[in-house]
């Protein structure tokens, strides 16, 4: 027989910090810059005439980033989170080259935001969710994980269909030239200057699905190696020594 639950006797999660509280308003708001930006981006591939696999990728995408969002403003509530979420509408867009072919701006997009960010993010929330015990949090970091394979998948998919484009060897080109700068801007925002000092952060924290800075720094450096490296290599491109020079 199933064991009687007694008053007390189920673990009740732990209290928010501030900080845990900031930091799932923080998600908030990025996963809504996150739609924005795949939206524009997938307006982009319509003007392009992109496969229609890919424009319907990009679409389920927006959805499943407004998902992500809702799903962080349920935790940051049961956190004891109000507070509305601080969007900066200038961030919210993809900086269009106006002399360049829109080709290229559909490349940097795709690369920046998809190869290199979804694909470092299916590993931050992986470690992320390991340590996380609250209920609400969970449930967040469980649906954003799945989506986010998906979504490193769209990434490599776009820059495949790019290089068989008939502008492919010139997009690739593009890539190995830009790729030093994405790398310089991934590491300010993943492993700023000081990030490393932070080894370690309460339990509690952790069960509401944070992780030290140092972790960040970390993983970074394993997805430059089990990640990055390889799959660039199909193209023709040293993601090491991209990372070098950034």
């Amino acid at each position: 027989m199933a064991r009687k639950q007694t008053p007390g006797s189920r673990k009740r999660s732990p209290a928010a910090t501030e900080r845990a509280r900031q930091e799932w308003l923080r998600r908030v708001e990025a996963e809504y810059r996150s739609a924005a930006i795949t939206q524009e981006l997938t307006l982009w591939l319509i003007r392009i005439a992109a496969s229609p696999d890919l424009i319907l990728d990009g679409l389920r995408i927006v959805k499943d980033e407004l998902k992500h969002a809702e799903l962080s403003h349920i935790v940051y509530t049961a956190g004891g989170g109000s507070a509305p979420p601080q969007i900066v509408r200038e961030s919210l867009g993809i900086h269009r080259r106006a002399k360049a072919p829109l080709e290229h701006d559909v490349l940097r997009a795709s690369v920046e935001v998809f190869c290199l960010g979804e694909t470092v993010a299916v590993r931050l929330f992986r470690e992320l969710r390991s340590k996380c015990a609250v209920p609400a949090a969970r449930r967040a970091l469980d649906r954003i994980l799945r989506d986010e394979v998906r979504h490193r998948d769209f990434g490599w998919s776009m820059l495949e269909w790019l290089s068989e484009h008939p502008m492919g060897d010139e997009l690739v080109a593009l890539t190995k030239q830009e790729l030093p700068g994405m790398f310089k801007r991934l590491r300010a925002s993943y492993a700023p200057v000081g990030a490393d000092r932070e080894l370690t952060i309460p339990d509690d924290e952790r069960a509401w699905g944070l992780m030290p800075t140092a972790a960040y720094g970390q993983i970074l450096e394993q997805v430059l190696e089990r990640d990055y490296t390889p799959r660039f290599a199909r193209f023709g491109i040293d993601a090491a020594a991209a990372w070098r020079a950034s």
